[in-house]
């Protein structure tokens, strides 16, 4: 799970979003859910953001990376060795985002 914090407000996020929607197409085995902190307040509270964008690759709930920032390359390769497997999505088909809570938090 790749858990992107995010605002309205915050230029790089807004940057970088087209990137991770990319990347939510070409790795369906991941699912990326984001979290615009204004929204939800609390959640980005629990998990300690401070900066935006914020990644957190989460496996069985745990927290194993975090990245701050809009780098391509660190962003991939962090999908890469948290991912069960690396083969991309077959062309023509189609996954996306989720906006939606971490696990143990509520999205409602």
């Amino acid at each position: 799970v790749v858990v992107d914090f995010t605002a309205s407000w915050c230029g790089p996020c807004r940057t970088i979003a087209p990137f991770v929607d990319e990347c939510a197409k070409k790795y369906p085995n991941v699912l990326f859910l984001k979290v615009d902190v204004d929204e939800r307040e609390e959640i980005a509270e629990q998990w300690g953001i401070q900066a935006m964008p914020s990644f957190i690759f989460l496996i069985d709930g745990q927290e194993v990376q975090r990245i701050i920032g809009t780098d391509k390359t660190t962003i991939t390769t962090a999908i890469l060795k948290h991912s069960t497997t690396t083969t991309a999505a077959p062309e023509g088909t189609d996954s996306a985002t989720t906006s939606a809570a971490p696990e143990g938090t509520d999205s409602a």
